[in-house]
């Protein structure tokens, strides 16, 4: 009987928010809340299961195109959560670190991303990583602005850079995902995590993302294990 596998980074594109709500006759505002709350119970019962990172995609730069009131309600909503869970990722030992720029986000925002990252910098029990005004391609040209200061500091030979310390340069230096999830049935990745995602299993559910409990996760990693993972080999 083969092992069974537990990924050891996983990333989720946690889409549906909005048509959830709008399904039950609610604000999109209100799939945000409930979204939060899966999310919350969720990244415990993931790290719980042996996975190290989990990176979850919360906003990406092109979201701050949607309706003001929408922006509003999630940049207060991001504010208000951090500072309210400090104490529960504290508890639950798990380290946040966030990936995406600073501009233009809120002062108030940016604050309370530094506050709980500091706070938990310490913690053991998992990485959990919050991409926030995130964008792939972004964090890639970044990632060659950093390159190239270092190179002209002299700090970096440009023949000594490979795809391994690559990874330095980028926001979070964090293993490849393994395992790729997309709530709500769209199968697109949405300009997520683009390097590290080079190699990872994809999984599609058509379940909105407030709807992705516990069980739809334990549903998800049966799928990954029926995976064969290659990595550009022949299979023998």
């Amino acid at each position: 009987m083969n092992e069974y596998k537990i990924p050891n980074h996983v990333g989720i594109i946690m889409d549906g928010n909005g048509r959830w709500a709008t399904k039950r006759g609610l604000k999109r505002s209100a799939g945000h809340s409930a979204g939060y709350k899966t999310l919350k119970k969720l990244a415990v019962h993931i790290l719980n299961k042996g996975v190290k990172y989990l990176s979850v995609y919360a906003f990406s730069t092109e979201n701050f195109k949607r309706d003001t009131e929408e922006v509003n309600y999630l940049m207060n909503l991001f504010v208000s959560k951090f500072k309210e869970e400090k104490d529960f990722f504290m508890k639950k030992n798990i380290k946040v670190v966030f990936s995406g720029l600073k501009e233009p986000l809120r002062s108030d925002v940016w604050e309370s991303m530094q506050e709980i990252s500091k706070m938990t910098k310490d913690n053991t029990g998992g990485t959990f990583n919050i991409l926030l005004n995130y964008g792939g391609q972004s964090e890639i040209v970044e990632a060659a602005k950093k390159i190239v200061k270092d190179v002209i500091d002299k700090k970096l030979n440009i023949n000594e850079l490979n795809t391994e310390n690559f990874n330095k340069y980028l926001f979070q230096d964090l293993p490849p995902i393994d395992f790729m999830i997309r709530t709500s049935g769209e199968v697109r990745i949405s300009n997520f995590m683009l390097y590290q995602v080079a190699y990872a299993e994809m999984y599609f559910p058509k379940v909105y993302f407030p709807d992705f409990n516990e069980k739809e996760f334990d549903i998800a990693l049966d799928v990954y294990n029926k995976r064969d993972r290659r990595f550009g080999a022949i299979k023998k």
